[in-house]
């Protein structure tokens, strides 16, 4: 169960990952999930009502929303990159924006699906084991792969460090960052799917609520540091478990649900803590002088 409730935030710790490694963050993913959920589960739904139209059929479907998870991710990585906003900023707009688009996709409703191909995405079992646990290993796979076996990690390591320098050194700082982006809004649009095919419905109103949130979390206990430079995607998926693992020990215990939200906050704040070196310093200095 923890595995299969962490696929979606692995997906979105995964492009995190490589935002912030960027010396950015993503603040939209939650939206996005909302935006790429509303549009399938729409497009499902003339499908099952008897359209033709090739772009109804659920593989084009799952092809379209991936399609606009990358328009948004391109639309936080051009106001980043090439008009050199700030990233808080920048995909603040589309976190804010995002949830009334997918409103206007659904008309304020919550839209349900019957349609079995979508819905083996969120919900389906292959060998005893969940589909969405399959989906976020191909997807770490495929990433990890990139960035490590190509010089694309280094890249994106130095655009973190000093994108100024890197830009001087003959990188396309502006593009790294963009691919970073799209990378991110394609990770969310497939999350979305999967929390969609999950219920068998979206609701723009609910649907990746706070999702940025575990993912950022996720990142940061992973070890990769906000100011960018060096990242681990392992690390971060690794947080998503971690996280995962809390919220369900929250449930069994007699703690009340409501407090997971502050528990998460003092989880972030031990990890920024132990992160400082000048905390560090401040700890340690007591045994360094009994020493």
């Amino acid at each position: 169960n923890i595995l299969d409730n962490s696929a979606p935030y692995v997906l979105l710790s995964i492009g995190m990952t490589l935002v912030i490694a960027t010396k950015g963050i993503d603040l939209s993913v939650g939206a996005v999930m909302a935006i790429c959920a509303a549009v399938a589960v729409v497009l499902i739904r003339n499908y099952e009502a008897g359209a033709t139209e090739f772009y109804y059929q659920p593989g084009v479907v799952i092809l379209i929303t991936i399609v606009i998870g990358a328009i948004c991710g391109l639309w936080n990585g051009i106001l980043v990159a090439f008009l050199d906003l700030q990233p808080i900023i920048a995909t603040l707009i589309l976190m804010v924006a995002g949830r009334g688009v997918a409103q206007l996709i659904t008309g304020g409703q919550s839209p349900t699906f019957t349609n079995e191909t979508l819905a083996f995405i969120g919900r389906g079992v292959v060998f005893g084991v969940p589909v969405p646990i399959y989906i976020a290993i191909a997807v770490l796979i495929v990433v990890v792969l990139l960035v490590r076996r190509t010089a694309l990690g280094l890249l994106i390591e130095s655009v973190g460090v000093n994108d100024r320098a890197s830009y001087y050194a003959g990188i396309q700082a502006r593009m790294i960052k963009l691919f970073v982006y799209v990378l991110s809004g394609i990770c969310a649009s497939i999350a979305g799917m999967i929390v969609a095919g999950e219920v068998k419905s979206a609701d723009p109103h609910t649907a990746g609520l706070f999702s940025e949130l575990d993912a950022i979390l996720a990142v940061v206990i992973g070890g990769t540091s906000l100011v960018g430079g060096r990242f681990y995607l392992t690390l971060s998926v690794m947080g998503v478990l971690i996280i995962q693992s809390m919220l369900v020990g929250l449930y069994v215990s007699t703690l009340h649900p409501t407090t997971n939200l502050v528990v998460k906050a003092v989880v972030v704040l031990a990890v920024l803590l132990l992160q400082s070196q000048d905390f560090r310093r401040f700890i340690t200095q007591p045994f360094r002088r009994a020493a």
